[in-house]
């Protein structure tokens, strides 16, 4: 696991971001609507376009008694989806496969537990020819995090 400490800037405080198990996140101090809101700002500040928002915690919260649940897994979870014309002609220049990786997402969540920080990232693509949107995906979670 990859670990490396940045400074705190705004009204984010980080404790750093990582990337383990193909995924890069970043754990933001802050309210959980405010972070989403920065990741959406990181997202179309860039000239890029959003598709579709998945609110993925209101989703689960909403369904959680007829599935039986008892445990609130999350305070909010949304995931962003979009594209970069830019970037994903170039990756499916390279390999047609590269389709399976558009549209790009990041998400943003916060743990129902009390105290638990707001966790901002993205799934790294393992191709090579993918590291230009993985580039793109990590400067977009760091910008919302208030790094960049």
């Amino acid at each position: 696991m990859k670990h490396l400490i940045w400074a705190a800037c705004g009204a984010a405080l980080l404790t750093g971001p990582a990337l383990a198990d193909g995924f890069f996140t970043i754990e933001v101090t802050g309210e959980f609507e405010d972070v989403a809101l920065d990741v959406e700002d990181a997202i179309t500040n860039r000239g890029l376009v959003i598709d579709s928002v998945s609110h993925v915690g209101d989703m689960l919260a909403r369904t959680g008694a007829d599935l039986g649940a008892e445990t609130e897994l999350f305070a909010g979870a949304r995931i962003f989806s979009f594209c970069s014309a830019t970037l994903s002609r170039e990756a499916m220049e390279y390999d047609l496969r590269n389709l399976q990786y558009c549209p790009y997402n990041v998400y943003v969540f916060q743990s129902a537990e009390e105290g638990a920080p707001v966790i901002v990232g993205y799934r790294e693509a393992s191709v090579p020819s993918m590291r230009n949107v993985n580039g793109l995906l990590q400067q977009i979670v760091a910008a919302a995090a208030g790094s960049n």
